[in-house]
């Protein structure tokens, strides 16, 4: 495992440059103005000498290269820079929303396993029944529809026609503090619409595996020995059925930092997603070239971890082949 481990990280180092270079050339090449974004509406009036002046000063009239060979530098040093939307130090920006996006990311995914695993299961018991097509069918449907729109009608429905929860924010308008109980509420519409939209994958695999798994030859004999349906189900077919999840987990990580973006934005929640928007829009080199790389860190750690849990689950998988 140490060994699986220390091979990734050696590999993840030159993606991880690269990936950083991508942002600062497509950054370049995008028409956004830098200069512009961080003046504001101070730069209409601005004349072009006091434009220059402030780009100089933000170091936007240096070449790409060069800008990010010196951001890269400072960042193996500890110091990735000064956001200039956000007027903070990076470390700053991404430790005060890091956690935020954590318990939103972490919450969604683990109410999409679990959900994922018992209508899956639930569907493979009895294949084409009535049961079974209803969740197909919906697995279908919601794999269809966008994160954004799904968000919106969440507002519309529970926020506004059934006020039951809150449309968005961290905490309640007039608080003057972190509530923990106003966090978990202003949690779960954000976190519901970010796990429906990770729910159909882990569904139709879990239906698909247990399914599979419920027509072989292991399982039969479980049945013919006179086991019961819920010890065949559980501890033979849910077993060996969940194998392809692990991968699975690995490889929707992706989506659900794509999905999370969508969701902070609609749900306006105070985590790196938002922040990546507003980098991007800005052109804010230093923020953006930090959360991309902190996103595609955790990609390539999303994919180690389903090796690991295959490696770990599956007695005919070694690690030292991974």
């Amino acid at each position: 495992m140490a060994r699986l481990t220390g091979r990734r990280a050696l590999s993840a180092a030159p993606v991880l440059a690269g990936v950083t270079f991508g942002v600062f050339a497509l950054a370049a090449a995008s028409p956004f103005d830098p200069v512009k974004a961080y003046a504001g509406t101070a730069a209409l009036g601005a004349d072009q000498e006091t434009l220059d002046r402030l780009r100089a000063n933000l170091g936007a009239d240096e070449p790409f290269v060069t800008r990010w060979w010196e951001w890269l530098t400072a960042a193996l040093g500890g110091d990735l820079g000064h956001s200039g939307v956000l007027r903070q130090p990076v470390a700053q920006v991404i430790t005060e929303r890091l956690g935020w996006s954590v318990l939103l990311c972490a919450t969604a995914f683990t109410a999409a396993v679990l959900t994922g695993t018992v209508l899956g299961v639930l569907a493979a018991r009895r294949p084409g029944s009535l049961l079974d097509r209803a969740v197909t069918s919906l697995a279908y449907v919601l794999e269809a529809a966008p994160v954004f729109w799904t968000g919106l009608l969440a507002v519309w429905l529970f926020a506004l026609e059934w006020p039951l929860l809150p449309a968005g924010g961290l905490t309640d308008t007039a608080a003057g503090h972190v509530a923990p109980a106003q966090v978990a509420s202003h949690l779960v519409l954000p976190a519901s619409v970010l796990a429906v939209s990770q729910l159909p994958w882990f569904t139709l695999y879990v239906r698909q595996g247990v399914g599979d798994a419920l027509a072989e030859d292991p399982v039969r004999g479980a049945r013919a020995r006179g086991l019961g349906e819920a010890t065949v189900l559980l501890g033979h077919a849910l077993r060996s059925g969940l194998l392809p999840v692990l991968t699975l987990i690995g490889s929707r990580v992706p989506e659900l930092i794509t999905g999370a973006l969508l969701v902070e934005t609609v749900f306006s929640w105070p985590g790196i997603a938002s922040a990546t928007v507003e980098a991007a829009t800005a052109v804010d080199f230093p923020l953006l070239a930090a959360l991309t790389t902190l996103a595609t860190a955790a990609v390539l750690a999303g994919n180690l971890l389903a090796d690991l849990l295959y490696g770990l689950f599956d007695p005919r998988v070694r690690l030292s082949d991974l």
